[in-house]
């Protein structure tokens, strides 16, 4: 099979947050229509769970799913080079990314711009998703609640339409 993870590898949501409202609930959601699954060695974007999802396919032909976001400034993975190495590299800053894990391989942001921004940067990873296909459709498993728990303290301190600070109605 092309599909890379195991379920093992789900075993602590990378979408969890810290003080969450909501119980972390993994669960696997359409995120592509397999007729737009990349050709190998390209990557696309897609959206599970609210989350922003690169879908890289290595030359070998294995899909992978990772966060859409490179650190440190959060441009689109997917719009970055799937490399020989099991790689996904930053189109911006050159840094690589381990299409199995998510971690950083290699130099922290190598290119000219890379070595300013990325000098005030701890080297940081993407996380990494298990995939399937079902039904016509690439799925991958995410934590259907991190959207909610990210979005649940949003209101709070902001003065609301009605002037109070916790968004409740009078």
């Amino acid at each position: 099979s092309a599909f890379t993870t195991s379920p093992k590898a789900a075993t602590k949501s990378s979408t969890s947050l810290s003080m969450a409202k909501f119980r972390s609930a993994l669960q696997y959601v359409p995120c592509l229509p397999i007729d737009l699954l990349p050709a190998p060695g390209k990557a696309t974007s897609g959206v599970a769970g609210g989350l922003a999802i690169c879908i890289a396919v290595s030359k070998s032909g294995s899909v992978y799913a990772l966060g859409d976001k490179c650190p440190p400034i959060n441009q689109p993975l997917s719009f970055g080079k799937v490399n020989d190495d099991g790689t996904i590299q930053d189109p911006l800053l050159g840094t690589k990314f381990d299409l199995k894990t998510g971690q950083v391989v290699g130099k922290w942001c190598p290119s000219g711009i890379g070595g300013i921004i990325g000098g005030a940067f701890s080297p940081e990873g993407v996380p990494v998703f298990p995939v399937k296909q079902s039904k016509g459709v690439i799925e991958v498993q995410v934590d259907v609640n991190a959207k909610f728990n990210f979005e649940a303290n949003f209101w709070s301190g902001v003065l609301d339409a009605q002037g109070k600070a916790d968004g409740k109605y009078y």
